[in-house]
């Protein structure tokens, strides 16, 4: 008896008709043992082995439409380089990486149309699900978000009767921590350089940093606050403009990048960080423990951010029928040399100093 005649498709590429035609099986039998259902050890052997002689790929895409998952996560960030954002992928990528997913990660440049354009495009179903970070949300967002076809959780503020997953945290807190101890440090002529007013994470920070000098009875004086971008070029220039009209002896910064920017121009400017100036910025990223002096740093928790927002995502595609969850994170404050104890500086090189005695030295 001759072996049946393989069916190719227009293109070339086995089929699971061919795998069946070469393993002298039904093509139901084939596409049971391809797509992992199982059937008999002989069947089994028989399929696998005609897939292999072939060179049959399956066909994902195929795959997908039938089964209505794609195995993909989408993320959709202002800044991919920003690091506080990589912290947050990181986690996700581990979250989702688990479950089977893969992530794509997509850099919106904070603008509105591009992040309800992408909610729009969920419709088209090529993820599973998706999580969004926007730094600023309009109606436009909510009605997206409202309406995508495919589960969405959002890092950040929304609204309390919003009914979509959310993962958020309290920058206006995080703030008044850095106010705080800038105050218990003595310091009283603190400024504030700021991302855009219009954002989310810019407007709570403001209140946050104009609440915490009301509590401390400190007078506000608008010369110490200054407005940028989310940027280090812009935070370096908005450091700089400040300087040039104030003279303050501390400086919170809305985030890490503006803070190695402000560091950068009051070194510039002959300002020792801490000694004229102390500095604290705000995410606590690696770049915040890179620097020298390193930075101190209100961590906002981005890592677990992105680990409970993947977690409610997979939670949300494998029940839809959830309701909606919240869940926030507590900022925290991480004290470092740049508005802590300066470190001392490094002693000449020169012969060992002896001790007559070494009673009472520790190592």
């Amino acid at each position: 008896m001759g072996r049946k005649r393989l069916q190719e498709p227009a293109d070339g590429r086995p089929t699971v008709h061919t795998v069946a035609a070469r393993a002298g099986v039904s093509i139901a039998s084939a596409s049971r043992v391809l797509n992992g259902i199982g059937g008999s050890p002989e069947t089994i052997r028989k399929v696998r082995a005609a897939a292999a002689e072939v060179g049959y790929v399956p066909n994902a895409i195929a795959r997908s439409l039938q089964s209505q998952r794609t195995g993909l996560v989408a993320l959709a960030v202002e800044d991919i380089g920003n690091p506080v954002y990589v912290e947050m992928m990181r986690a996700i990528e581990a979250v989702v990486a688990s479950s089977g997913r893969q992530l794509l990660v997509h850099a919106t440049g904070g603008r509105i149309d591009n992040e309800t354009a992408l909610l729009r495009r969920l419709a088209n179903r090529y993820v599973d699900g998706m999580i969004v970070s926007p730094i600023r949300v309009t109606d436009d967002h909510l009605t997206a978000l409202v309406d995508s076809p495919v589960p969405v959780v959002v890092v950040g503020q929304l609204g309390a009767d919003a009914a979509v997953d959310n993962v958020r945290t309290d920058s206006r807190h995080g703030v008044a921590l850095a106010v705080d101890h800038l105050v218990a440090s003595g310091r009283r002529r603190i400024g504030f350089v700021n991302g855009p007013l219009d954002t989310v994470p810019g407007a709570a920070r403001d209140a946050g940093f104009r609440a915490a000098q009301a509590r401390h009875d400190i007078p506000l004086d608008e010369d110490l606050i200054e407005v940028g971008d989310f940027q280090y070029v812009a935070g370096r220039a908005a450091t700089e403009r400040l300087l040039a009209r104030a003279d303050p002896d501390a400086l919170v910064c809305a985030n890490d990048l503006i803070a190695v920017g402000a560091l950068h121009a009051l070194l510039a400017a002959g300002r020792q960080v801490p000694q004229d100036v102390a500095l604290v910025g705000m995410d606590d990223t690696e770049l915040a423990r890179m620097m020298f002096p390193q930075l101190s740093s209100v961590s906002l928790g981005s890592a677990e951010r992105g680990h409970r927002a993947a977690e409610l995502l997979l939670q949300r595609i494998a029940d839809p029928t959830l309701p909606p969850r919240r869940e926030q994170v507590p900022p925290s404050l991480a004290i470092r040399a740049s508005s802590g104890t300066p470190l001392p500086a490094p002693r000449p090189a020169g012969p060992p100093t002896t001790h007559p005695s070494s009673e009472g030295v520790t190592a």
